[in-house]
């Protein structure tokens, strides 16, 4: 099982940008996503999630608003469009999967850096 993040980078508060997980070894349809962030020193924070069919998502009060999670079962592949960034969403991103009866995540990639600054 891999999960492959990607899209990470420094860019000023205010922009955008837009994170991807590829999903390769699992049957990506059946599993829950979601997409976590830990900056150094703190602990893991559940960014957002999304079911498996993309009915149903989930964010963190930090970035309701702002962030926006979805899925391309066709592509295996899960998004987190992230707008109006601020200097406190500087982390590494990790992209995680769950079986839907899970309650905590089966598999995780292995993060992309985040820096939000000026």
């Amino acid at each position: 099982v891999q999960l492959q993040a990607s899209g990470g980078g420094l860019v000023q508060p205010g922009g955008s940008l837009r994170l991807s997980c590829v999903v390769s070894g699992l049957p990506f349809s059946e599993y829950v996503m979601a997409w976590l962030r830990q900056d150094s020193g703190e602990e893991r924070e559940p960014v957002a999630s999304i079911t498996t069919t993309g009915g149903h998502t989930t964010y963190g009060d930090s970035v309701k608003g702002r962030f926006t999670i979805s899925r391309d079962n066709a592509r295996n592949t899960v998004y987190l469009q992230m707008n109006s960034l601020k200097s406190e969403d500087t982390a590494v991103y990790y992209c995680a999967a769950k079986e839907r009866m899970h309650l905590k995540y089966d598999y995780w990639g292995q993060g992309t850096q985040v820096t939000v600054s000026s």
